[in-house]
């Protein structure tokens, strides 16, 4: 088993509870090891380390679990940092998804311009984390769940020689979602899916061995005059037959983005204003199990289910235990594993994962169909990046102008100071001018 000593930037979250259950269930590959909770919220943080004890031993764990506000003393001498923070909390993400509708255009977490002014705020803190690791623990890798996964890691590949790994269960989750309205059985199904960060596509589709497509332009004959099939699941069926491979979630933003919005518009909360109704119980929640002997968390009542960021703790345990397993990375396409993409240009892959690292799978490139608009938000992520890092303006309103939600250089522009204005506590000067 690996004993490590990990760091958990975001340890005071309201996904923090459920990362942690997710750990405990994986304790037996960590055990021995000592796990420091860092966040900016000290009642938070400790209703988290209580709990965390609490399960830990319950499981019959020898984990030491700590909470500390100081971030450079949390990371001193660290093996691993799990990254996963949100600057400005949900009251900005409120803003990235309801500003972009005052100019027209779609407003969410990861993409778009709500995205990419929630890239701003993420790089700006890792270039913190950062700093801070070359001081006190050099060597340490990154295990990174920050938003947006690919932007993040771009920016730090591109200026920087650190090891980063970053995560997302998309490649997991898209297939079964389309299998399960098409009537089939995921479990028969074989498909593999690469791309960006949410924006990935299938390049292998097989089902019983056989070709994918004929049954779900079987299933989507069956299903397209259904009222009892939900509506977008409908129409990510449709998709998936119109260009012949399955898509990950997101495309429904650009191929159905007038639908999109419109919905969007017509809604009481966005995304965020849902959430933000939710936490305080959430937190409740938490506090009640904090006092319990037996702490028990309800799905229902923990932020995204008590299984959280399972995807980087199986890949943290892969490396650390060198226990081969299969499992999708976003990294640096070196080699040109995935064609038709730059070799600097971080990638989401199927990869084995072990103690030398993640070696991709061998690739087949896109589907033209699909390719030219992986491509482009390639090349949107590569340009965001810059911005985040070291730019100014010019290059925030470049990096949007890129980005297919948006329509015109005017708009660009437009939108761009409206949110940089909204921004400004969170994003350095050198973006504002």
């Amino acid at each position: 088993m690996a004993r490590i000593k990990l760091a958990y930037i975001g340890g005071g979250s309201s996904r923090a509870a459920g990362t942690m259950a997710s750990l405990i269930w994986h304790g037996q590959e960590f055990d021995g090891s000592e796990i420091v909770l860092v966040d900016l919220d000290p009642d938070h943080l400790e209703i988290v380390r209580t709990l965390s004890e609490k399960m830990a031993r319950n499981a019959g764990l020898d984990l030491t679990i700590t909470a500390t506000t100081d971030q450079r003393a949390g990371l001193t001498d660290v093996d691993a940092v799990l990254s996963s923070f949100r600057p400005g909390d949900f009251q900005m993400r409120l803003q990235d998804e309801l500003i972009p509708q005052r100019h027209g255009v779609i407003g969410q977490e990861t993409q778009g311009p709500g995205g990419f002014m929630m890239s701003l705020r993420s790089i700006e803190i890792m270039k913190g984390i950062l700093a801070d690791l070359d001081a006190v623990a050099p060597d340490a890798k990154i295990f990174n769940y920050t938003n947006p996964v690919n932007i993040v890691s771009q920016a730090v590949t591109d200026n920087t020689d650190r090891f980063i790994y970053s995560m997302c269960e998309g490649p997991m989750i898209f297939p079964p979602s389309i299998l399960k309205t098409a009537g089939l059985d995921p479990e028969r199904a074989d498909v593999l899916m690469a791309g960006v960060n949410h924006n990935c596509w299938s390049t292998r589709h097989t089902y019983d061995g056989q070709d994918l497509m004929p049954l779900l332009d079987e299933a989507w004959e069956r299903v397209k005059d259904d009222p009892s099939v939900p509506v977008w699941d409908k129409r990510m069926l449709k998709l998936a037959v119109a260009m012949r491979s399955v898509p990950a979630d997101y495309y429904r933003y650009y191929y159905f983005g007038e639908e999109f919005l419109r919905e969007q518009r017509s809604k009481r909360l966005t995304r965020a204003g849902v959430i933000l109704e939710s936490v305080p119980d959430y937190w409740a929640h938490y506090a009640e199990q904090a006092e319990s002997v037996n702490p028990e968390l309800d799905p229902d009542r923990s932020r995204g289910g008590i299984h959280e960021l399972e995807l980087a703790i199986d890949v943290m345990s892969a490396y650390y235990n060198d226990a081969p397993a299969r499992l999708p990375v976003n990294l640096p396409n070196t080699g040109g594993a995935l064609p038709g993409f730059d070799e600097d240009t971080v990638v989401e892959m199927w990869c084995t994962v072990d103690g030398s690292g993640a070696t991709p799978e061998p690739q087949e490139a896109l589907p033209h169909a699909v390719r030219g608009i992986t491509q482009t938000l390639a090349e949107y992520q590569r340009l965001a990046a810059v911005a985040a890092w070291e730019g100014t303006r010019a290059d925030a309103v470049r990096a949007l102008v890129a980005h297919p939600f948006v329509p015109t250089l005017a708009v660009a522009e437009e939108l761009y100071d409206d949110m940089a204005y909204a921004n400004r506590d969170f994003i350095p000067e050198r973006l504002l001018k």
